[in-house]
């Protein structure tokens, strides 16, 4: 990327890299580099930033960064495309986008683009959580009873309780199926997330676009937040598809990771074990309770 001069970027942070020639971006960094400005339609250049304004920005991002301004990444500290600015009022924080990820900043991916640095970060006021042990609902590790920039919260729903990879079940769901995956709230829960940083895109369910659909899931619309409790094993695919969410395609109310199924790629449907009794499926038998 010739913004973040990395190549080894998880897509779920980035978001893919576009190429046109010898150009070659991250569509994240693209959003978020704050000289840079959107000038055309989405299907003008890379979304909407035409070419010949990456490459000044190319340009203008490789010269030498304002005094007090380094990317927190100690390996990426004289490396050009340092683009990103802490939007706080006097802050003179600049860094790589997936170099500012990892060390806790804050990007927003709604109105203004915004970005924070790790001491200027959006943080949640809630309530330490005074249980033994809280798992997360979508990994299934236990989360710290506080909150801190890997411990996100849903503030309508105390025991609502994630780690950033949430993002996952984000990208997964899109801005018409993202909800707590706990008491199904989206309003609430979809603010707090654009909040904190996490990417929710404007579009339909992922499994509902390969399958070429774009009627909305009437079963998504109800039912508890049943999750599949048998851990995985191995490592996570590219893009954490392993841990994503699919729910029971006849009552709604269950659900299951695609690991824990052991579902294929191409799986577009699956059916908990209190409704494979009156039908057939091929999923798994973890449900709720």
């Amino acid at each position: 990327c010739g913004l973040c001069q990395r190549a080894d970027c998880d897509p779920e942070v980035v978001g893919p890299l576009c190429h046109q020639n010898r150009l070659w971006v991250h569509e994240n960094c693209l959003h978020h580099t704050s000289k840079l400005n959107q000038r055309g339609a989405n299907n003008q250049g890379f979304y909407g930033f035409f070419f010949c304004d990456i490459w000044q920005e190319f340009k203008r991002a490789a010269q030498k960064v304002r005094p007090g301004g380094t990317c927190p990444h100690r390996e990426m500290l004289h490396l050009p495309g340092t683009s990103v600015i802490c939007c706080h009022r006097h802050c003179p924080q600049i860094f790589h986008f997936p170099c500012g990820k990892e060390q806790g900043c804050v990007s927003q991916f709604f109105g203004e683009y915004k970005s924070f640095c790790w001491k200027h970060r959006p943080v949640q006021r809630v309530q330490a959580v005074q249980h033994d042990q809280v798992l997360c609902l979508i990994c299934q590790e236990e989360v710290p009873g506080h909150t801190c920039y890997n411990t996100l919260v849903h503030p309508a729903c105390a025991s609502g309780r994630f780690h950033r990879c949430i993002q996952g079940q984000a990208l997964c769901s899109g801005l018409h199926h993202f909800r707590c995956p706990l008491c199904r709230d989206m309003r609430t829960f979809q603010g707090e997330m654009f909040r904190l940083g996490v990417k929710i895109p404007d579009r339909q369910a992922w499994h509902r676009v390969r399958a070429g659909s774009s009627a909305p899931a009437a079963n998504e619309e109800q039912g508890g937040g049943g999750l599949s409790t048998q851990p995985g094993a191995g490592t996570p695919q590219p893009g954490g598809l392993w841990w994503r969410l699919l729910l029971c395609s006849s009552c709604g109310s269950h659900g299951t990771h695609w690991r824990c199924s052991n579902m294929e790629d191409d799986t577009e449907s699956w059916e908990c074990a209190n409704c494979r009794d009156t039908g057939t499926s091929e999923g798994c038998s973890w449900s709720d309770g």
